[in-house]
């Protein structure tokens, strides 16, 4: 009996990348024999609903076309089930398919990673009953996010640089109280970090050497630091050499809380929660296509 999969697209990806990319990799999948079950919903209540019913309905798998923000909408839907993900990789920042070095930019390539079916199972973090796959994003680098998601141009990286000039001109760290794993700290910061993978925001490694079948949350600190320097700092969190500054704090827990006046939180570039939040690890809970 051949395999049936629930194919979930966003059109609009990549500024219809999602679509013209969608399109591809269907012809593809079902040229290699499998039975693909198109789902595309009016906004993202709907998608996530149409995915639920295909799993309900007993789907073999959930292969998304789109960017960070359909991938974090099926993880919802497959956490813990068994069921995997398959990615075809068609938004701006494309931090997940970056994990597991997916093709970017070929439909065909990333579809025959699904057809393939080798399956590496990772962790989530899990606040709440909502998971998230990257890294949740709670200060200057939320505020960013905030910026960026309202910005239709540019496109891609490009975009979160222009953000972090622009919100550069107002932000003051923040105070920020943590519970590491049951131990409490204090600091004024200009962002907290919690990863489950090593990057966010279309490659920037914050939570670089984050592993994401550890069992374990990577925390990062970035203390307070002068404007000028966060700017001379900002690119090296593209190769992950930020690590070796001083305002760099790095912990390894399974569950973290973190609290600050007046943030809202960020993950898989979705709006996540306000602060405060308790984040734990949940180990195996995905299998992912890769």
């Amino acid at each position: 009996m051949a395999r049936e999969i629930a194919f979930l697209t966003n059109p609009t990806s990549g500024r219809g990348d999602g679509a013209r990319y969608g399109a591809v990799a269907t012809a593809r999948l079902r040229d290699s024999g499998l039975v693909v079950r198109n789902l595309q919903g009016r906004d993202a209540d709907e998608a996530q609903d149409l995915a639920r019913a295909s799993v309900a309905d007993g789907v073999d798998a959930v292969v998304v076309c789109g960017g960070d923000g359909l991938v974090h909408l099926a993880t919802q839907v497959l956490a813990n089930t068994g069921i995997p993900l398959g990615i075809i990789p068609a938004g701006s920042g494309n931090d997940v398919s970056r994990y597991f070095d997916l093709p970017r930019k070929d439909p065909v390539a990333a579809a025959d990673r699904v057809i393939a079916s080798r399956l590496r199972t990772i962790d989530l973090a899990r606040a709440g009953r909502r998971y998230y796959v990257t890294v949740l994003a709670a200060g200057f680098d939320a505020v960013v996010n905030e910026r960026a998601n309202q910005m239709a141009w540019p496109r891609g990286q490009m975009r979160y640089n222009v953000a972090t000039l622009a919100e550069l001109r107002t932000f003051r760290p923040l105070p920020f109280t943590l519970d590491l794993d049951g131990t409490p700290l204090r600091v004024d910061a200009m962002l907290v970090a919690v990863g489950n993978g090593t990057s966010y925001g279309g490659g920037l490694r914050i939570t670089e050497g984050a592993l994401l079948d550890d069992g374990l949350l990577d925390v990062v600190i970035i203390k307070e630091m002068t404007k000028t320097k966060l700017i001379r700092t900002y690119p090296k969190l593209f190769s992950g050499t930020h690590v070796h500054e001083a305002e760099y704090v790095h912990h390894r827990v399974r569950s973290v809380t973190v609290a600050a006046p007046g943030v809202v939180s960020y993950a898989d570039g979705e709006r996540f929660g306000e602060l405060p939040l308790t984040v734990t690890c949940e180990p195996g809970a995905l299998a992912v296509y890769a």
